[in-house]
């Protein structure tokens, strides 16, 4: 079986030995599965990704889309590959069995969504946006609307994207200018320019499902005064025909450095006054709807982060076993053979490195869809919502830590293939400019280092801070029972520790009014803070390891020892590397705050 896209025996590790998959077969909603209806939905998304989606990924960066006629080309083998990909079920792999989907558990959705992403991530794209719009109207359109844009969604007839930004606005959604006036039939004609819309206009559907954040006239200023609408590319008839193209205009693409194979759109609404949308929900709350896409598209840019990073290790890793170069330290004789890369301590290191970044956030990316699952099937209503707390509080880490660290991961990929790495004749400099993207993908890494500190910590009275702090200190006390773990799980209490007493520091400033002090450097909060994540999710698997090490199965022990290797670099290298950021924050040093625009 193939190893480019992950590790199979890491899935298997994760899945089985980590996160207890087969668990969730004893809830209700999951009790007509088993491990082996779970093995085979992988197998298929692997034998997919593989086969349909792998091929073209440097053809779609080499040939990007193109603005013709007003419209957008894209090359051939994406509509295939998007029609093999809903006909084998994955479009709706977490839906209901009676709405047609395969009722799988969120881990078991977001780990054969792995695949697509690490095969093509600009291709996967596609399906990423529709799938979450689909949910968001589920959540919150009202009968009409899911009979005549949801269930053509679930069909795959039509597909969904979320129309956020504006140039004069950016990241800054208080500032949106577009508008959406009531006329007399109960729709809204709606007139505004959006930009960097993913999947804004393609030719692979039917028709696209805009969600579009915008104004009423009687909105108030800021967040607060937001609505989101319906709007589609084209109107769609009482029994569900299409009607005449909307007023919504492709007035250009993007053409960015990485996921060239995704249309990346400027639209225009309302150029006519004819752009027909339609109200989700309540007026002024169309922001708290769409967090729910948002937070999904976030989960989701980061496991694609992940999968950049493991696509690029893996190839690294392959490339130093089979490239010959250069001679051990202790070879005396420049005649004897050359020995492969791997043999070399600083290529060794790099790998570490990538392993270690790599599997961690891999790990972190299926616990939040295990939490997904907790929040969601657990028995009582506490548990359920204990879940969604934590899952809350750990989304911007899962989002920006991933996109930061695979990001290096990829570096260190490129390094190890040398001159060779910064060609085209091998993918790693392309998942280099991929994955350059998911630093500001769904809200920049700044912007999540904001929310984490100054929203999330302390969102329902901070219950989702200390579900963590709870969960960290109980893997730490299980680790304390085993000796040979012990230099691992030091640096992890050591670091909790002084994170606790410094995150009650600055939620203090915050309450007393000094949130620019407190979040001057959020950028390095959000650093500690997800090194203690990633440092947490690797002593759980280095306790797995220890397990399976006991267990005595002679083929599985290197890959064991593989794992308490990166747990021991993470939890001995990074984790005790965080005393200088965490110096900083203690001191509120104020050097970037104070830094004035005059002086640069």
């Amino acid at each position: 079986m193939s190893e480019t896209l992950l590790s199979s025996r890491n899935l298997a590790f994760e899945l089985y030995e980590v996160l207890d998959a087969v668990a969730l077969t004893q809830r209700p909603r999951f009790a007509e599965h088993s491990r082996a209806t779970f093995d085979a939905a992988l197998a298929t998304a692997r034998r997919l990704a593989e086969e349909e989606f792998a091929p073209h990924n440097r053809k779609s960066d080499e040939q990007e889309p193109r603005f013709v006629d007003g419209g957008v080309q894209l090359i051939p083998e994406l509509a295939p590959a998007l029609r093999a990909f809903h006909e084998t079920g994955f479009l709706n792999a977490s839906r209901d069995f009676e709405a047609g989907g395969m009722q799988l558990p969120q881990l078991l959705s977001r780990a054969c969504f792995a695949h697509f992403q690490a095969a093509n991530i600009a291709t996967a794209s596609y399906p990423l946006l529709s799938m979450a719009a689909s949910r968001l109207l589920d959540s919150f359109g009202d009968a009409e609307q899911k009979s005549r844009f949801l269930q053509p969604m679930l069909e795959g007839r039509f597909f969904g994207t979320m129309a956020l930004t504006e140039p004069q606005a950016g990241s800054s959604l208080a500032d949106i200018r577009t508008r959406a006036e009531p006329h007399p039939d109960g729709s809204y004609r709606l007139r505004g320019n959006k930009i960097f819309i993913s999947a804004g206009d393609h030719p692979l559907a039917e028709n696209i499902v805009h969600l579009v954040l915008a104004r009423l006239p009687d909105a108030p200023p800021g967040v607060k005064g937001i609505s989101l609408f319906i709007v589609p590319k084209y109107l769609v008839n009482a029994d569900g025909s299409l009607g005449p193209r909307n007023d919504v205009s492709l007035a250009g693409l993007f053409h960015k450095m990485g996921w060239r194979g995704t249309t990346s759109t400027a639209l225009s609404f309302g150029d006519n006054g004819q752009c027909v949308g339609y109200l989700v929900g309540e007026p002024h709350k169309g922001l708290s709807y769409m967090f729910q896409m948002m937070n999904e598209a976030r989960i989701g840019v980061g496991m694609g982060a992940v999968m950049l990073g493991y696509a690029g290790y893996l190839y690294a890793l392959d490339y130093a076993r089979q490239r010959p170069q250069g001679r051990l330290p202790e070879a005396k004789d420049p005649q004897a053979p050359m020995v492969p890369i791997i043999a070399h301590a600083d290529v060794r290191r790099m790998l570490l490195i990538q392993k270690a970044y790599v599997e961690g956030a891999f790990d972190l990316g299926l616990y939040a869809a295990r939490l997904m699952d907790d929040s969601e099937t657990l028995e009582t209503a506490e548990d359920r919502t204990h879940a969604l707390e934590l899952l809350d509080l750990l989304t911007p880490v899962v989002k920006a830590w991933p996109s930061e660290f695979c990001l290096k991961a990829n570096e260190l990929a490129i390094q190890i293939l040398g001159g060779h790495g910064y060609t085209r004749d091998h993918p790693v400099e392309q998942y280099y400019r991929d994955n350059r993207l998911n630093p500001i993908h769904e809200g920049t890494n700044g912007i999540q280092s904001l929310d984490l500190l100054g929203r999330k910590l302390i969102q329902n009275d901070g219950a989702g801070l200390r579900q963590l702090f709870k969960r960290i200190n109980a893997c730490c006390q299980r680790a304390a029972g085993n000796p040979a773990l012990a230099q691992l799980r030091q640096p992890l209490e050591q670091l909790l520790g002084q994170l606790q007493r410094i995150t009650l520091g600055l939620l203090d400033d915050l309450l007393a009014g000094r949130a620019s002090l407190a979040l001057a450097n959020s950028a390095l909060y959000l650093k500690v803070f997800g090194h203690a994540v990633i440092g947490w999710r690797w002593l759980e698997q280095a306790l797995c390891a220890e397990r399976g090490l006991a267990a005595g199965n002679p083929a599985d022990a290197d890959f064991y020892r593989g794992k308490l290797q990166a747990a021991r670099y993470f939890l001995t290298w990074e984790v005790p590397a965080c005393r200088h950021e965490l110096e900083l924050l203690e001191a509120r040093d104020d050097t970037c705050l104070a830094m004035q625009d005059a002086w640069f």
